[in-house]
């Protein structure tokens, strides 16, 4: 995974790699349960309405782990702050919306821009806390 991108995180704590058919692309999908009989990893099939086991594509690949999120919290006023990922390359200053918690314990904060996009704040140069400027 590319470090500029957002992480990836799911509730299996699991990724179903494919590498594309004539009529598909590569791409990444969710694990979104285990089949019980089998083991075997169960994504949805968006075209079929169900679930259906990685080992039916012909092109899936293999399992990546994911961030397992656990919990995620409020923000509680922290701030990301970025020194030159503003306008004009100048300093930016974006408001946590919530923190991410893993099973590992692990915290990520993400944060919401003025255009509502939402992304992890992991390369954020420093982390304001409440009342601190």
């Amino acid at each position: 995974m590319d470090d500029d991108r957002m992480h990836y995180f799911n509730g299996t704590g699991w990724l179903a790699i494919f590498t594309g058919t004539e009529t598909m692309i590569g791409r990444t999908v969710d694990v979104n349960a285990w089949d019980e009989a089998t083991g075997v990893a169960l994504v949805v099939d968006p075209q079929r309405g169900t679930r259906r086991p990685v080992t039916d594509y012909p092109d899936f690949s293999h399992l990546e782990r994911a961030d397992q999120v656990v919990a995620a919290i409020p923000g509680g006023g922290w701030r990301a702050y970025w020194k030159d990922e503003g306008p004009s390359n100048g300093p930016l200053t974006e408001q946590v919306l919530a923190w991410l918690v893993t099973a590992k314990g692990r915290a990520t904060p993400i944060t919401v821009d003025a255009h509502g996009h939402v992304d992890d704040a992991e390369s954020a140069d420093r982390l304001i806390p409440p009342g601190e400027e």
